[in-house]
């Protein structure tokens, strides 16, 4: 990841586009769906675009979303898969104790006996809640419950998170695991 990379944070990512004057469903991140709309000019990962929001609204899981730029359904199906971003010095320090996930990327992941399980990748939620995604020196990536239960600890000046798991996490036995998602193999 780039520097660059580091100071965007993810807000949203449009989807498919909806009717024919330009609207795009958007998925967005964090508690408010449409948080996204608050922080003025949108840009993608790369920074070639931005988008500012003319009017969205809350439609089921999605956001519909009419950005000032997008004149046309053609305009809109163009836009499927972008990745909305927002620099990082928009928002404000977190308080003690608190955090952005995307700080909490390169991170690395210690369990209780300090030994190295590896480094922060992404926080992912597929739908059942967060999960922090750990690449390991060796082998695949593999995911976390990022709960208090599994994830005791985070300190962010020190630069790593506590995992305490159960000793069967990574063993064949466990449910889902399989040896080439084990970070030991």
């Amino acid at each position: 990841m780039s520097s660059t990379d580091s100071q965007k944070v993810l807000m949203a990512k449009i989807g498919a586009a909806h009717g024919i004057r330009g609207e795009v469903r958007v998925k967005p991140y964090g508690d408010d769906p449409l948080s996204f709309t608050d922080y003025g000019v949108l840009i993608s990962k790369d920074g070639s675009r931005s988008f500012e929001v003319e009017k969205a609204r809350v439609q089921k899981t999605v956001v519909i979303t009419k950005f000032k730029q997008v004149k046309d359904r053609n305009q809109a199906e163009e836009l499927n898969g972008v990745e909305l971003y927002v620099d990082r010095d928009r928002f404000p320090d977190p308080d003690e104790d608190e955090f952005y996930y995307s700080d909490l990327n390169g991170l690395s992941v210690i369990d209780q006996s300090g030994a190295q399980l590896g480094k922060i990748v992404a926080v992912q939620d597929f739908g059942a809640g967060d999960l922090l995604e750990i690449r390991p020196k060796r082998g695949r990536t593999f995911y976390i419950p990022f709960t208090k239960e599994f994830v005791p600890e985070v300190a962010m000046a020190e630069g790593f998170v506590k995992a305490d798991l159960p000793d069967d996490y990574f063993s064949e036995d466990a449910p889902g695991s399989s040896d080439e998602d084990s970070p030991e193999k």
